[in-house]
């Protein structure tokens, strides 16, 4: 994980976002709504911007930051993100109107694990972008990978966990340790997944990207 020094470094050098990107910034700050990380967002960017996709799949809306961010960078592409929670999907449509993103941005509402088949009316995505509940990436990912297109990209936050995945077993929160737990076995199960070329970047709070391999000749 990148020290406090560089990660201060690192955004003094970004330019200076939109008025409302800063105000979502600090909406979430003040009501703890988990949005990706100044300089983690800007990595997603960057390799999107690489990569090109025309249609995201995004797991895990919250207030619309990212899916904004991404529709702002990549203005001929199509997010398609789910939110479960009412209060925070509301939110997410808000900032998608102030944003002028509605046309690229389409937000559903339902849990990620029971919407799959209005998802797949959306399919195939270039890239799939999972930031929901951590306990459930594996899920996530099985569930739909196969909407992925050849050569698509999966990109997964928080893979490390405040660092919490590399410490011992000596953490006295139950329900934490749990769920490092189970961040450890998506980590290990994605990195032997032979179907994709995955790494893990360990800026933000863990980033993986996963490159779904082509086809054997």
């Amino acid at each position: 994980m990148l020290s406090h020094d560089i990660i201060r470094y690192l955004q003094d050098l970004m330019p200076k976002r939109e008025t409302v990107i800063q105000e979502m910034e600090d909406y979430a700050q003040e009501h703890r709504v988990p949005i990706m990380d100044a300089v983690g967002i800007e990595v997603v960017l960057h390799v999107l911007r690489l990569i090109q996709p025309m249609r995201i799949l995004e797991i895990g809306t919250a207030i619309g930051y990212s899916a904004i961010r991404m529709a702002l960078a990549l203005p001929n592409a199509t997010i398609v993100t789910v939110e479960r929670d009412q209060e925070r999907y509301e939110n997410a449509l808000f900032y998608i109107e102030r944003t002028k993103t509605a046309h690229q941005i389409h937000a559903l509402f339902g849990d990620a694990l029971e919407v799959s088949s209005e998802v797949e009316k959306y399919a195939p995505f270039d890239a799939i972008f999972i930031d929901a509940a951590k306990g459930q990436y594996q899920r996530f990912f099985e569930m739909y990978e196969p909407f992925l297109a050849p050569r698509g990209v999966i990109i997964t936050d928080n893979v490390l966990f405040k660092g919490l995945v590399a410490a011992g077993d000596g953490i006295e929160n139950k329900r934490i340790r749990s769920l490092v737990k189970k961040i450890r076995q998506y980590n290990q199960w994605l990195m032997q997944n032979e179907a994709y070329d995955t790494v893990i970047l360990p800026v933000g709070d863990g980033i993986a990207i996963s490159r779904k391999r082509g086809e054997k000749q």
